[in-house]
């Protein structure tokens, strides 16, 4: 693979620490939410990082599909939950949920760009078989959801 773009960041102290970016673009106080035993101090938190560029580069890639199908997903937007929990033999793992809404478009034709993107998307090749990955339109889950 030719890599295009790498991007680095340090981190110091873990979830309760700080991040930063090389290029100082980001930097970010991180927190434990209450509900994982942490302080809910005023931080980020990775899962919500992830949320954040998971739905970026998911709808990116479902707006490149859309041009190509010549859809106006101009007013859509992707809500994403990121979820973390025990696995149950000693690790934590995450779950993702994906759901778009693009009011301009027909059901079927939304439900067919999701499927789409998340064949182009990085973030959905990265995580494909590691997580539960769930797709829907406007809350309504795809029949054949990424797993």
């Amino acid at each position: 693979m030719k890599v295009l773009y790498t991007a680095e960041a340090v981190v110091e102290g873990g979830r309760e620490g700080h991040g930063r970016t090389s290029d100082g673009r980001l930097d970010v106080k991180l927190s434990v939410p209450e509900t994982m035993g942490g302080t809910g101090g005023p931080g980020t938190n990775p899962e919500q990082l992830f949320a954040v560029g998971y739905a970026a580069c998911f709808q990116s890639a479902l707006l490149g599909v859309a041009r190509g199908k010549k859809l106006d997903v101009s007013d859509s937007t992707i809500t994403s939950h990121v979820g973390i929990g025990p696995t149950g033999h000693g690790g934590f793992g995450l779950t993702v949920a994906l759901d778009l809404h693009a009011p301009n478009i027909a059901r079927a034709d939304a439900e067919d760009l999701m499927l789409r993107a998340d064949e182009r998307c990085p973030y959905s090749n990265a995580t494909r078989g590691n997580i539960e990955v769930t797709l829907s339109v406007d809350g309504t889950p795809l029949a054949r959801s990424a797993a």
